[in-house]
């Protein structure tokens, strides 16, 4: 039997009504508990107005599972054996996420299927065989890239660009491609755009059409989603195909925009590209955070398209049960894997004994991570990422140390990233700063993501003067202290009770600056002000976020009414106002226009004629 069925069949009634795809009335399947997840207008999901940033932000549990924010050139490869993840490396600099600070360091682990940030291209020139002295056996690795290494020595793509040019060096596809594969690891977004325009605007450098989705998603990611979708018409109609279309789909699915993710793919459907998974995949993510109800209509379409589901698909589906609490279906889920021939990777045990935790299962989650361990650190050290945070969960402070211990002997990066996160949680702050300080010894800077790792512990425990010291740190190091810092500063000060201050440090740092903060930082502190009732300083907030070059958008404006509803105070003229932004409401924002407005009657006033 094919194992969409075989997921439908296994999983729990429950009686669906009718949606988009019109493939079916009714299907019973299991959509979790109404009470975590409810379908609102405007993309809101939780009932707490005060978690206002949170209901907007594209990246929850889902995100960490499913590439959505990867480039889908080469979506589609299957894995035909589980190998070793590629060690993360170390960056110096404030720069290195061009702004962006991502709080899961690990918010893909699907490349191979569900997308990737290398383009679609040929490996020559990207990998070379090196033979092992102890094995006599050649492996692949990653081959140096000269290109990459100038652009990041210089910090201008044009001043490099233009200069390998004028050597007469090559452009060939392998070293661009290897370029920005690198810089994308460092997250680096604007320079890869900067790259592929220059690219195009002044050498014959032959585009593919990996390339040209290469730039789209990158046009999506420094710009906006409208600056993607102009750039896909601009893009010629031969290299139009659907990886470009698929990878303009993930960006609208990573920024939430329902109708927009689908009128794309009706879109694709309707110039006849062949229904991919990564496609599905990233239907299914929308609809777990937009409408569940939906989800089974995805499912039958991957069946009635003999889709086969791959890893992916099914770590989302036990991502699906596991949060509503459904072990049972999510245990059916792991037997219709496992008769698929579909192994377990340590990537999706970790899942598993996450949710067994979740659910009081300590027992059984402590035999899936030994699973994890397998025959032993030596063999499989890479596990240590996923086997720190689970001890930590569990509050076994033995294994933790001992997996810690080592990790401090081969310092793997990603490894002493959880070794840090896993310490702060069990409040073993010196444990934490001990792993910092030997990659720092080992690396000879301070490496970023443990930085922020840090800075995230001492937030989290307000611990003021070692976030403010650990700071100073990192500046006499000589690193650039730029948005990402500034955003850590203001977490730091906003936790411990002075939002004053934390909005005083977004405005020292700009007043001779010419890079803007980010977004989440602006509104962090609104959504503070708006927490305490403090509408002067929303407005105040609110207005600056204009002027930086920040659009006003729906959850500016709910965080600010949300203000005047704290304080019980009218917000005369607040509609005008919008409708000037180009902004109109929701269901839940024209419920707080209503309470806000200074002119509305209640029941008892219109009975009485007041």
């Amino acid at each position: 039997m094919y194992s969409i069925s075989k997921i439908l069949q296994r999983s729990s009634r429950f009686s669906l009504a009718p949606s988009s795809f019109g493939a079916v009335s009714k299907l019973e399947i299991s959509v979790g508990d109404k009470g975590s997840a409810s379908k609102s207008p405007g993309l809101i999901f939780s009932n707490e107005s005060q978690r206002l940033i949170s209901r907007y932000s594209a990246r929850d549990m889902f995100s960490r599972f499913i590439g959505i924010n990867k480039l889908s050139s080469v979506s589609d490869v299957k894995e035909e054996k589980e190998s070793e993840p590629e060690e993360a490396f170390p960056v110096s600099g404030d720069d290195v996420a061009e702004g962006v600070v991502d709080d899961d360091d690990d918010d893909s682990v699907f490349d191979s299927e569900l997308g990737c940030d290398i383009d679609a291209c040929d490996d020559d020139g990207l990998e070379v065989e090196v033979e092992d002295s102890n094995k006599g056996k050649a492996k692949k690795t990653r081959a140096r890239c000269e290109l990459y290494d100038s652009i990041v020595a210089y910090k201008s793509v044009r001043h490099v660009l233009q200069q390998w040019v004028k050597e007469g060096k090559d452009l060939s596809q392998s070293e661009v491609s290897l370029a920005v594969h690198n810089l994308r690891k460092r997250r680096s977004y604007a320079m890869c755009l900067q790259l592929w325009e220059w690219l195009r605007a002044n050498t014959q450098f032959e585009f593919t059409e990996a390339n040209y989705a290469s730039q789209l998603d990158l046009v999506a990611k420094v710009h906006s989603l409208q600056k993607a979708e102009a750039f896909l018409n601009d893009i010629p109609e031969s290299f139009r195909g659907e990886v470009v279309y698929r990878t303009l789909l993930a960006n609208c699915v990573l920024k939430l925009h329902v109708k927009r993710a689908e009128d794309l793919f009706d879109k694709m459907r309707e110039l006849k590209f062949p229904t991919s998974v990564f496609a599905c995949n990233q239907l299914l993510l929308l609809y777990s955070k937009h409408d569940r109800k939906k989800i089974p209509d995805v499912l039958l379409l991957m069946e009635k398209e003999k889709i086969k589901p791959t890893r992916g698909t099914y770590q989302f589906l036990i991502n699906s049960k596991g949060l509503s609490g459904d072990i049972a279906g999510m245990d059916k889920l792991v037997e219709t894997m496992k008769e698929e021939g579909i192994v377990l990777d340590p990537e999706i045990q970790a899942t598993l004994a996450r949710y067994y935790i979740s659910a009081g299962l300590k027992e059984r989650a402590e035999v899936v991570m030994k699973e994890i361990e397998g025959e032993g650190l030596n063999q499989t050290p890479w596990v240590c990422r996923s086997l720190l945070p689970l001890y930590a969960d569990i509050g076994d402070k033995e294994n933790v140390r001992r997996l810690s211990r080592f990790v401090e002997q081969t310092l793997r990066y990603d490894n002493c990233i959880a070794a840090i996160k896993a310490w702060g949680k069990l409040k073993e702050f010196e444990e934490a700063e001990s792993v910092f300080d030997k990659l720092v010894e080992k690396y000879k800077l301070v490496p970023m993501l443990p930085y922020f790792s840090l800075m995230e512990i001492y937030t989290e425990n307000k611990m003021l003067t070692k976030g403010k010291n650990l700071v100073k740190r990192v500046a006499s190091a000589g690193v650039k202290i730029g948005p990402s810092t500034w955003h850590a500063l203001v977490k730091l000060y906003i936790k411990a009770g002075e939002v004053g201050k934390a909005e005083m440090i977004l405005s020292k740092a700009t007043k001779d600056n010419k890079m803007r903060p980010l977004f989440i930082s602006y509104m962090a502190i609104l959504e503070e002000y708006g927490r305490r009732g403090d509408v002067h300083n929303a407005e105040k907030v609110f207005m600056r976020m204009k002027r930086a070059g920040y659009a006003a958008q729906l959850m500016q404006y709910e965080t600010v009414l949300l203000a005047y509803i704290n304080a019980k105070t009218p917000a005369y003229g607040m509609s005008e106002r919008m409708k000037v932004d180009n902004v109109f409401p929701n269901k839940s924002l024209a419920a707080k226009l209503v309470r806000v407005d200074p002119f509305r009657k209640s029941p008892v006033s219109v009975l009485l004629d007041e």
